[in-house]
């Protein structure tokens, strides 16, 4: 007799007696909790799947992989050197923030929340830059949520009271100091005051000021100098501008609705709920310290241009981008409600394919040609990229690959893998 058939008469005999009982009389059991209909990992824990258990080809998408490493970016794997040799150039474009050496390129594809191939260093804690403007904009989210801001729609300037600077060392005992002001008001001009938390959101809102030692017209400046000083200022909403000074007042704004550091509410509120690791770090700079409530707190800053910024592994950046798929629900918590999804993921009129900072759109297919219109990404400097593909129930993660080309032939090679 072969084993198969060795195999079936053993089950047949196995289940015989639990066919007769069940003729006679079916017994009560008690029905087995039911499974999730939605995979989420928990902490220190993440299920991985072999690609070709959930439809995957195994070596197109180790073909992908090769691709994503072969892509590595050109810049300098010392992150200050790399700041040197683009920020730094700009006026006033020293560092005042941390950098950290970044890794080889590194990432993850995640299927129906479960891991399918990872490559490099994936727990490996590197800067991410403008991906922290999607952590700061969740912040932002999660204040709305509780009615600490009653609508985006809102002026920023009745929400925002005059700020203490922290100032170590600075003496105002002196005659020559006497009249000038010792504190902040972020959005007092007649400029800043028409400015809504909206705009801010959107990079649209041409704040205008110096903040922590940086001009606003000094970051990714004019190359016409004589218009450092002399453009005139946009009405908000009307033009988007990529701007790290005008992102950091929004985290300073911000700071003073929660009156905690920002990082407390994304651990307490974000990161712990998703079972985040204890690794990432968000940093501000040197100099950018309030004294709000008798404490002394960091203001910390939207991204990496002059250091400092979200650092973190891999796998915490996927979880936050499963967190956005799942429209901001993990598990049966409603982390950050699905209306800030909604908004969040909404173009911005003037810039079709921007949302909320840091939500790049597929509109139009402009970005990623080869994935979906619905595709949207986290995207910081370096390149740092989560991509997420709601159609398809994937996410991939990449790290230090080139530029956004890139990013679309590897998200194409990826598509292709899935049969």
């Amino acid at each position: 007799m072969t084993k198969t058939a060795t195999k079936s008469l053993f089950f047949l005999f196995f289940l015989l007696p639990f066919f007769a009982i069940g003729q006679k009389s079916k017994p009560k059991t008690l029905d087995p909790a039911p499974k999730p209909s939605v995979y989420f990992p928990e902490r220190n824990h993440w299920e991985h799947h072999l690609p070709a258990s959930v439809g995957f080809d195994t070596v197109k998408l180790q073909q992908a992989i090769r691709y994503a490493i072969a892509q590595e970016t050109s810049n300098p794997r010392s992150m200050e050197q790399s700041h040197y040799q683009s920020f730094g150039k700009e006026p006033f474009g020293e560092a005042v923030g941390p950098f950290k050496d970044r890794g080889a390129p590194s990432g993850l594809v995640i299927y129906k929340g479960y891991i399918i191939a990872e490559w490099g260093e994936p727990n490996r804690v590197d800067m991410t830059h403008s991906v922290t403007k999607s952590i700061l904009s969740t912040v932002v989210g999660l204040a709305v949520d509780r009615g600490m801001i009653r609508s985006v729609q809102d002026t920023v300037y009745p929400y925002v009271a005059p700020i203490q600077l922290w100032e170590p060392g600075q003496r105002f005992d002196k005659a020559d100091l006497f009249g000038q002001q010792r504190l902040l008001d972020l959005f007092a001009t007649p400029h800043n005051r028409t400015i809504t938390w909206d705009q801010l959101l959107r990079q649209t809102s041409a704040w205008e000021g110096t903040l922590w030692g940086k001009p606003d017209w000094a970051d990714r400046p004019s190359t016409n100098a004589n218009e450092w000083l002399s453009a005139p200022r946009p009405k908000p909403g009307t033009v988007y501008e990529y701007n790290d000074v005008r992102v950091n007042a929004l985290a300073l704004a911000t700071l003073n609705i929660w009156r905690r550091p920002l990082p407390q509410i994304a651990r307490e509120y974000i990161m712990d709920p998703i079972g985040a690791s204890s690794t990432w770090r968000w940093f501000g700079y040197d100099n950018s310290y309030v004294v709000l409530d008798g404490q002394i707190m960091q203001s910390v800053s939207g991204g990496g241009h002059w250091g400092g910024g979200l650092m973190i592994n891999a796998y915490d950046m996927a979880r936050f981008a499963y967190l956005i798929l799942n429209k901001g629900k993990w598990a049966d918590k409603q982390v950050i409600s699905e209306n800030w999804i909604q908004m969040a993921s909404t173009p911005t009129p003037v810039k079709t394919d921007y949302g909320f900072m840091n939500y790049f759109l597929n509109t139009d297919k402009k970005f990623l040609p080869n994935a979906p219109a619905s595709a949207i990404a986290h995207i910081g400097n370096g390149v740092n990229t989560m991509v997420m593909l709601p159609e398809q129930d994937l996410i991939i993660v990449t790290r230090w690959i080139k530029n956004n080309e890139a990013i679309d032939g590897l998200v194409k090679l990826i598509l292709e893998s899935k049969k």
